[in-house]
Parts: C-alpha cells; structure tokens; sequence
C-alpha cells in the first residue's frame, strides 16, 4: 500500500473507533506512520479523507448487506425485501461507530460545499447501485432505488435515536404495501 492507501486505512479505522467528529489528524497520522504534509497532499484536508473513507467504509457495508440479502430466486418478493432490512438494522449495531458517522458527516455537509457535493454524488451512485441490485430489469426501478435510499436515511436515523422502537423490515413491508393498495386504489 502507498500513503494514500495507507492514510484512508487509517481514517477508516479512526472512523470505525472514533467516528467522524472525534476523529483527529493525529488519529490518523498516528495509525498511518504517515505525517500531516501527506494528507494535504493526498486529499488537502482532514474533512476531504474522512468523507472519502466513510463513503468506501459505508459502500462496502452496504455490499456486505446486500450480500448477506441475497436469496434464491424462489424466495419471495417479500421475504427478499424483509431479509435486506433485517440486514441492514444489523449492520447498524455491528457498524454502529461508522454509520453514526454517516449521519454526523450529513451535519457537516450543511457548513461544507465539497462535502455536501461529494455526499450528493455518491446518494446518487447510491440510487443506481440499488435500483441495478435490487431491481433488476424491473420498470420504475430508479423510483424503487431512490425510495429504498430514502429510507436507509430514514431508517438510520430513526434506529440511532431509538433503536428499541425503530421500524423492522416486517414493518417497513407492511407499511409500504398499504402505501401502495391507498396509491392504487381507484
């Protein structure tokens, strides 16, 4: 691994145990061997390396999901869509330091333009990667995507407030199945 590699290891580390408001460029400096001259140099500033690694931290979660998500093909549309959400909520307590992060960069995003542009190309990476996993060939599958990614967020927030009270994915099924018999109805 170069220093580059070498700094997002340690970021994504720092992040995993710190998350993203306690992490330092010290953390990172540290756990890299590296110095603070190469994080300007490689991505100019602590904030630009810590987003780069939650969001390749956060992708490769969300493939292990949706790996762990796969079923056969005989498997149910239904139980499919619970599967992946009983997934994810785990991941939440697994992954929990990373996905606090998730939401402590959408505040930082508010004060940050590149990190608010950087957050807004990868939600929209996010949207296909889904609508093309779980959603193959299927019409509407970039609204499907983009519902699903709305309530990840969604989700996410509510379980790290209250994670006791939090939607499951037997809830969220049923609750989107009655969305969609009021929507249809004539």
């Amino acid at each position: 691994m170069g220093t580059r590699d070498d700094l997002l290891a340690a970021a994504k580390h720092s992040l995993a145990e710190r998350g993203y408001a306690r992490t330092t460029v010290r953390d990172i400096v540290a756990a890299s061997q590296t110095n603070l001259a190469a994080i300007n140099y490689h991505f100019r500033t602590r904030d630009a390396l810590l987003s780069q690694a939650m969001l390749e931290s956060t992708a490769e979660a969300m493939d292990r999901v949706l790996e762990s998500a796969s079923t056969t093909a005989e498997s149910s549309p239904a139980d499919r869509f619970d599967r992946l959400w009983s997934e994810l909520i785990d991941s939440f307590g697994t992954d929990r330091e990373l996905w606090a992060a998730n939401i402590e960069v959408l505040a930082q995003a508010l004060h940050t333009e590149d990190i608010r542009d950087e957050l807004a190309a990868e939600q929209d990476e996010a949207r296909t990667q889904l609508a093309a996993r779980l959603f193959p060939d299927q019409e509407g599958a970039a609204a499907a995507g983009a519902t699903v990614m709305t309530l990840v967020t969604g989700l996410l927030v509510q379980w790290m407030i209250d994670p006791d009270n939090a939607p499951t994915g037997a809830t969220l099924a049923e609750g989107i199945a009655t969305i969609a018999a009021v929507l249809h109805e004539k």
